[in-house]
């Protein structure tokens, strides 16, 4: 009954190929003078979004979006996620997204989807000479998760052949919040106000009870409140200035993306915290450091203990084994405000822990974006998984870097490759 309540929890139920017939629909500007754009919907829910190229070289790209979102999934979200990666597309290649059966957190049951949108692909379509998996942010938790669970077919016979992580949040789940927590408590820290006065308590690792009513725009002005971020530096007052600046400083968060990051530790904690069943947060050594009184702030903070179990079903859920069997690259913005760049040496250190760094390359940019990056790297970063695939020796960092040089001619976008040194 435990395996079964779990399973359904996180839904990891046996996923098989069912879904509508792809029917056809009108393809994003971007691609419409090269492709045609299918829609389905799968026997979970999940809409399906599908391009194939007039001049298709034969290889599908799988996709798994980011988030996770908390709505109720809609068909758009899918061609939304084509229409941003469309370089693929216009590159010759098909595309497969989905939204995932339901909103909210689960990196497995994101991961059984991607797996059904690629069965659902072959079956509708036929199977591709080569199929690419590829994950962009959570996503990239999720094509991570997808490649450890869903690359090799019961018989042995590979259902992907190369994995591109972009952005991904490389950590796994227990590793990969914990900054958000301490963000919620450093804020409430210096704000109070989230909670705030007259409400009812509840501790700031949980996001939300489940039953509040708070919505996105009432948390945006709790925190104008505290810290007038949405102001001109000129327009706040001292005390609000003086919160602002550490919070920022404690947390290392981009004053840009304080409401974004506050936004995700509020609605998304509270998902992640129900489908979990505790708190698989921990701050109770933790040494904050960088405000005006550090004694004060580690004396005052709020402090929580992680629940064992929540920390394992979380664990199970969404951490990585670097078990990987699949060639598999990387790119990752050094200044990425969403997911930090450390994630890339978290991954370094979990696949070579499990031995297979033979089948990794990561590479960095000097880029300050998350949701994209400069087209021409993406291309690059490709092309040279594809020349890895065909029996070339394993691309390097520097190698991709001179292949991005050499397509901007022909695509767009620059090229931004420096240094991996990963997680520095």
């Amino acid at each position: 009954m435990k395996r079964l309540l779990l399973s359904l929890l996180f839904g990891l139920m046996p996923v098989a190929a069912h879904a509508q017939a792809p029917a056809e629909r009108p393809c994003p500007a971007s691609v419409a003078k090269i492709a045609k754009c299918y829609a389905a919907q799968d026997s979970h829910g999940a809409f399906l979004w599908f391009a194939i190229p007039t001049a298709w070289n034969k290889t599908l790209i799988v996709h798994a979006h980011g988030g996770p979102s908390l709505g109720t999934p809609k068909v758009e979200e899918s061609a939304e996620d084509m229409d941003r990666f469309n370089v693929f597309v216009n590159q010759g290649f098909a595309w497969v997204s989905s939204t995932y059966r339901r909103g909210g957190y689960g990196v497995r049951m994101a991961a059984a989807d991607v797996d059904n949108s690629r069965q659902v692909f072959w079956k509708a379509f036929g199977k591709p000479q080569r199929t690419i998996l590829h994950g962009q942010s959570y996503g990239g938790n999720v094509a991570a998760k997808t490649a450890e669970l869903y690359a090799l077919a019961i018989d042995g016979t590979q259902n992907y052949d190369g994995v591109m992580l972009t952005n991904g949040l490389l950590y796994g789940g227990t590793r990969g919040y914990v900054f958000r927590a301490d963000l919620r408590a450093v804020y409430q820290y210096y704000c109070q106000n989230h909670p705030g006065e007259g409400e009812a308590k509840y501790p700031v690792w949980q996001g939300l009870p489940t039953d509040s009513q708070l919505t996105t725009a009432e948390l945006k002005a709790r925190i104008d409140t505290c810290t007038g971020v949405s102001l001109k530096p000129s327009e706040r007052t001292a005390q609000q200035a003086y919160r602002l600046k550490q919070i920022l400083a404690v947390t290392g968060v981009k004053e840009k993306q304080l409401v974004s990051h506050m936004t995700w530790a509020t609605f998304t904690f509270r998902d992640l915290i129900s489908r979990v069943g505790g708190n698989p947060f921990d701050n109770r050594t933790t040494v904050y450091k960088g405000s005006d009184d550090d004694k004060a702030l580690n004396a005052g903070i709020e402090r929580f203990d992680a629940d064992p179990k929540a920390v394992a079903r979380l664990a199970y859920d969404a951490d990585l084994s670097g078990l990987i069997v699949l060639p598999t690259v990387t790119i990752h913005a050094k200044n990425d405000p969403t997911v930090s760049f450390a994630a890339e040496a978290v991954y370094t250190e979990t696949v070579k822990k499990a031995g297979r760094g033979d089948l990794l390359v990561q590479t960095a940019t000097d880029e300050d974006s998350h949701s994209k990056l400069a087209e021409t790297e993406y291309v690059a970063l490709l092309q040279s998984l594809m020349s890895w695939l065909d029996g070339s020796e394993k691309p390097t960092p520097d190698g991709i870097a001179r292949r991005c040089a050499t397509l901007q001619a022909t695509v767009p976008g620059g090229c931004h490759f420096v240094p991996a040194a990963s997680g520095s």
